[in-house]
């Protein structure tokens, strides 16, 4: 018989967590995610009574947060519930929507702040090509970063979260923490 073990997107039974100045970036293997699709004619639901959020926008509710990925596309996240059937559960709280399980396809990294969000702006200035705007909380959008397309999901005033393909979570990583390590020792 196998003796399999887990193991996180950057291949560690353990997830990354690292410190730059005021940013700490973390791997976050337990975040499940499931996109939501809705079909021709299909009304809106609102799966565990989560308002579905608009373009642009990332809404957070009780145990999950949705953000808008297309007309009538959403991604749900639900933290610590990667290791669950979380898209089975979906499924019941929208009959008839397309749901399709997309943890294990992302890599997620969430970045705080202990200084507000000055660091975290700074940092984002050097990793996408985004306005202002679109890095206000509540906002989300897909983006380049370096040369992989990406979610940026602002949380909160002093958190961001970046997720992006699991094949590429290495290259993500190195990314995040070159930029932040930068930040943090100026040339």
């Amino acid at each position: 018989m196998h003796d399999l073990a887990p193991l996180t997107a950057l291949g560690a039974p353990a997830p990354r967590r690292i410190r730059h100045g005021a940013l700490t970036l973390s791997e976050d293997p337990g975040l499940a995610l499931a996109s939501l699709a809705l079909r021709r004619g299909q009304r809106e639901p609102s799966p565990f009574g989560l308002t579905l959020p608009g373009p642009g926008a990332w809404r957070a509710g009780t145990g999950v947060a949705a953000f808008w990925t297309g007309p009538g596309q959403w991604m749900i996240e639900a933290p610590g519930r990667a290791e669950e059937d979380f898209t089975a559960a979906l499924a019941a709280e929208a009959p008839g929507a397309s749901v399709t399980e997309q943890t294990d396809g992302w890599a997620a990294f969430e970045i705080a702040s202990s200084q507000g969000a000055a660091p975290l702006l700074r940092l984002a200035e050097k990793l996408v090509n985004l306005p202002p705007d679109a890095l206000a909380p509540g906002r989300a959008t897909r983006t380049g970063l370096h040369h992989m397309s990406v979610f940026v999901l602002r949380r909160s005033e002093d958190r961001l979260s970046v997720l992006g393909m699991r094949s590429a979570a290495g290259s993500l990583w190195h990314a995040l923490t070159q930029a932040a390590h930068r930040l943090e020792t100026p040339e």
